[in-house]
């Protein structure tokens, strides 16, 4: 069974940090080494009886590497919160690329299961990437529009966790376990509004 190195305390991390920046690997991989538990927990979402753990390991280490390589101190958000979403990111490029041969992929598609037991789907994971849903429907129309649906379509629940999730109205991306705290609610309950209201706000944008 794999150990892991405890978590750095407060002062350790912002120090080696610091140090990384600066040019020294030494401190780089330490800060690796010590966060590797956090990959370990993410991956568990993706481990299925098709997937090499180990693959989704290094993958995933791929991902806390970049958080660390381009970390940046001074907009205060911990550390923790940025590399889980780089090492999603990673592991959702190695999805794309398993089922590149497919020329569709649905964001409901089963990928694991969370530690309760529920299936969790290619929506679910979506936190904050790149191409993410929102943004893609932003890309396509323009911010104006959407946000006049926001207050049109959407109920103020929906309303409330689009803007949370996303970071609309210049406030901060959240995560869905962040929104599901703020809102003492289950992650799963947070996961299905954030799709019904995504599918309204498509519905109404593609009738123009």
């Amino acid at each position: 069974m794999q150990t892991f190195q405890k978590p750095l305390t407060a002062e350790e991390e912002l120090f080696y940090l610091n140090q990384s920046r600066q040019g020294d690997l030494t401190a780089r991989n330490l800060l690796v080494e010590h966060n590797l538990r956090l990959v370990a927990h993410i991956v568990k979402k993706y481990n299925t009886h098709e997937r090499d753990m180990e693959d989704l390991i290094s993958t995933g280490t791929i991902g806390l590497i970049k958080a660390i390589n381009t970390y940046d101190i001074s907009k205060g958000n911990k550390l923790g919160t940025y590399a889980s979403r780089c090492i999603e990111n990673e592991l959702l490029m190695l999805l794309r690329q398993e089922r590149k041969s497919s020329k569709e992929i649905s964001l409901y598609e089963p990928i694991g299961s969370d530690k309760e037991g529920n299936e969790i789907h290619l929506m679910d994971i979506m936190e904050c990437t790149s191409d993410d849903a929102l943004e893609q429907m932003i890309t396509e129309y323009h911010m104006q529009t959407v946000y006049i649906l926001l207050d049109t379509v959407l109920t103020p629940r929906e309303q409330e966790i689009i803007t949370l999730r996303y970071g609309l109205h210049n406030q901060i991306p959240m995560t869905q376990r962040d929104v599901a705290e703020q809102m003492n609610i289950s992650r799963s309950y947070v996961s299905r509004i954030e799709k019904r209201a995504l599918e309204k706000l498509r519905h109404h944008l593609e009738e123009g």
